[in-house]
């Protein structure tokens, strides 16, 4: 019962906008995957849809609010004399916030899956490889939100390093084109269409990548000063 209350709080402390912007977006491309018949929208735009939601929509997602954990707290200076660190109740949240967003994620794909549309992609994965669809990009842009607030103790500055990111990641690579070797980190692989021996070393390289970005917010999460010194909008 403790550790139920314990999360349910954290739940609460994520905020408004973890818990309702991310099955939002997930129904609203159910939604539109399911009517793309009926409106007369081609198959393969329709999975290409619910692919980029899944690949691009949530990472982003997941990314801004991390950016916005820290930032948003107005009783750290609180939280930071309670015998549990900080850092924990940092880390506990950033669990139910990317936790949340991939149960949110499992209908869009589970539709790719149930229409089969995985054939119209450029790769076709699998349903548990395909989980890394959404899995590896969110990863590495939810620990590089929660880093960028550490480095700059602004919630503006870190939500504009993931958003800058992001959009680099379209203008560098492209969402379009197949048969090619991603980039080290190219987060969007699978819409891209890269070449099927390609994709997994990519997913599993963003995973790897996202470890130290991970550890280094941890640790300044640490430094006191920091922290109390943080959360400018």
């Amino acid at each position: 019962m403790k550790h139920f209350h314990l999360w349910s709080h954290e739940t609460r402390g994520a905020g408004p906008a973890a818990l309702i912007t991310p099955p939002a977006l997930a129904l609203t491309a159910v939604l539109l995957g399911l009517l793309a018949p009926r409106i007369g929208a081609r198959e393969p735009v329709a999975a290409r849809l619910l692919l980029g939601v899944a690949e691009m929509g949530v990472p982003l997602l997941t990314g801004l609010l991390a950016a916005s954990l820290v930032g948003g707290d107005r009783a750290a200076e609180l939280r930071l004399s309670l015998p549990s660190p900080y850092r924990a109740t940092v880390l506990r949240r950033v669990a139910v916030t990317v936790g949340w967003a991939g149960l949110c994620a499992l209908p869009v794909l589970a539709l790719l899956s149930a229409r089969d549309w995985w054939r119209l992609l450029p790769v076709s994965p699998g349903v548990l490889a395909g989980q890394l669809v959404w899995l590896s990009p969110t990863l590495w842009l939810t620990a590089l939100g929660l880093l960028a607030w550490t480095l700059s103790r602004s919630t503006v500055a870190a939500a504009a390093t993931v958003a800058l990111v992001w959009l680099a990641g379209l203008t560098l690579f492209g969402v379009s084109g197949g048969g090619t070797v991603p980039g080290p980190l190219d987060l969007f692989a699978t819409t891209r269409g890269v070449a099927e021996e390609s994709w997994l070393p990519n997913r599993l390289l963003l995973l790897v990548s996202a470890v130290p970005l991970a550890v280094a917010a941890w640790l300044l999460l640490g430094n006191d000063e920091r922290v109390l010194g943080g959360g400018e909008r």
